[in-house]
């Protein structure tokens, strides 16, 4: 039986439309929207594989979409498509050592694994006959009016692009690492033993990071130990509250725990998540809190603007009353349990947490690929107010709470400088160096968001600081255009680039607080 040695396979063309389909999809789905690669100060070995790996392609997709190769030539294409399986083996390898890949990027890679093996069958053996041939490229053409060739063409040139993007991308992620965060933590003295909750956060995890490199003693509680495994250590994980023993002396704790609020959209049965994420913790809180021997100190708990209701233009304090939305519900709820679970034993503080600025999460995390692409402007009618914090000066605003004992009730955790939504856009494009001027209209936000996006998203609170101001409390970063500056990883205001984090520096050596000089506590 004779081999027809034939690139110009129906079924071949079919395997190759499946792979450049599957190829796009998971560069855009997963590398620059949902796993954002560009942004993760890891990923920068997986982006130069990923930047190799499309140089290969680029080569193969240009080389066939208008040359048949003969001879050397069709070795050497032969061997770029061997090189390219030891290219995706390395990278698995690399994903799964700074990552943990989702189930549908997973899946993703599974099917391209499978179909590149399926063209490999077609096209390997018709290069080893075509390499037998005297050395030459005999032109090609694939289908009416060259649909095929036009095809190839376009998928090299995107492959190139996105090659050049890549390698340039694992370049920036130098700048990304952050500053040490121990001097956060420098307004504390003396050693404190702190329990958090809600540890493995964006706040949490800097929060953590901050008091266990300054030297403090730090219980994480977490239901995800895996989560727990990429906090800064030492550290002490708890799965449930009810393993601190009561004899324990514990300074303060933080209640940071609760489903993402921005997460998604509110069905019934997410809005049960948000309600019992937070109700549940604070519950073990106040269990612990009854039977510690010696009562902390301080409880933080985390709350919301959201708890202001949709307000307008009005310029908001901790004394004004909240109006009837679901953010106020949560937020109200949540205050009033941890009142129950403070009750008289130890100071109370609930802040009222605004837009926490960070590339890593949060509101910023999910608007970077999207502003990064250019396709970024303002939300609904842009004149929503947006009452704003750089996630370090929150957590320097915790520290500082920790430490004055004059700092009771309410605090609105907000920066001094709240903008609008279409300032806060237009500032945003401007720092990354994108045009922000594709406007994301109501209805849309509506369509995909519901009463989520119409409170969040469409509507907004003018939150002032001046409570936190007067109790002493100086903002790093009080301008929006700074704090989007360092929160994006492009530098401090003077927008130099930011010092490497030392992870593996030795905690500071701190004082233990004469209060407890007494007691050898062991956990």
């Amino acid at each position: 039986m004779s081999i027809t040695y034939n690139l110009d396979s129906p079924v071949l063309w079919v395997l190759v439309l499946i792979q450049v389909s599957l190829g796009c999809f998971d560069i855009f789905y997963h590398h620059e929207f949902t796993e954002r690669l560009p942004w993760r100060d890891t990923a920068k070995t997986e982006l130069r594989l990923h930047a190799a790996r499309n140089l290969f392609y680029a080569a193969l997709f240009g080389m066939f979409a208008w040359w048949q190769p003969h001879g050397v030539f069709a070795m050497i294409a032969a061997l770029i498509i061997i090189a390219e399986v030891f290219i995706t083996l390395w990278d698995f390898v690399e994903e799964d050592k700074t990552r943990a890949l989702p189930a549908s990027e997973r899946l993703t890679h599974t099917l391209l694994a499978l179909n590149y093996g399926a063209i490999m069958v077609f096209v390997l053996p018709t290069l080893w006959h075509l390499s037998q041939q005297a050395s030459q490229m005999m032109p090609a053409s694939y289908g009416l009016y060259l649909v095929g060739n036009i095809i190839l063409s376009i998928s090299s040139l995107g492959c190139f692009l996105f090659a050049l993007r890549d390698y340039a991308m694992s370049r920036r992620g130098i700048s990304l690492y952050r500053q040490p965060a121990s001097p956060l933590a420098k307004k504390l003295a003396h050693r404190h033993r702190i329990v958090i909750t809600g540890g493995t956060g964006f706040v949490g995890s800097r929060l953590i990071e901050a008091l266990t490199g300054a030297g403090h003693a730090v219980i994480v509680l977490t239901r995800s130990t895996q989560k727990a495994a990429s906090l800064n250590p030492p550290f002490t994980i708890v799965t449930d509250l009810s393993q601190i023993p009561g004899h324990l002396p514990i300074d303060a704790i933080i209640n940071l725990a609760g489903a993402p609020v921005a997460e998604k959209r509110w069905s019934p049965a997410y809005r049960k998540t948000i309600i019992n994420s937070r109700l549940g913790v604070t519950w073990q809180v106040e269990k612990l809190i009854s039977r510690l021997d010696h009562k902390p100190e301080l409880l933080i708990g985390a709350s919301a603007i959201g708890f202001y209701g949709l307000r307008g233009d009005e310029i908001l304090h901790e004394t004004d009353q909240g109006k009837p939305a679901f953010s106020h519900d949560v937020t109200e709820g949540i205050e009033m349990a941890n009142e129950v679970a403070a009750g008289s034993h130890c100071r109370l503080v609930n802040m009222r947490i605004g837009i926490v600025l960070g590339y890593e999460s949060g509101v910023l995390g999910k608007l970077l690929p999207i502003f990064d692409w250019a396709l970024g402007g303002r939300t609904g009618s842009g004149q929503q107010w947006m009452s704003w914090i750089e996630r370090d000066d929150l957590v320097r605003m915790i520290i500082h709470t920790i430490a004055t004992p004059s700092i009771t009730g309410v605090i609105n955790a907000v920066a001094p400088d709240p903008v609008r939504n279409q300032e806060f856009a237009r500032l945003f494009g401007k720092t990354l160096k994108r045009p922000a001027f594709l406007p994301l209209p109501s209805f849309v936000v509506n369509l995909l968001f519901g009463q989520m996006g119409r409170e969040l998203l469409l509507s907004g609170q003018r939150v002032s600081c001046e409570k936190i101001s007067q109790a002493g409390f100086h903002f790093e970063y009080p301008q929006l255009v700074d704090a989007l500056v360092y929160a994006v990883g492009k530098g401090q205001k003077t927008g130099e680039k930011i010092k490497v984090t030392n992870h593996d520096a030795a905690p500071q050596k701190l004082a233990i607080n004469p209060k407890y000089a007494n007691i050898e506590p062991h956990i």
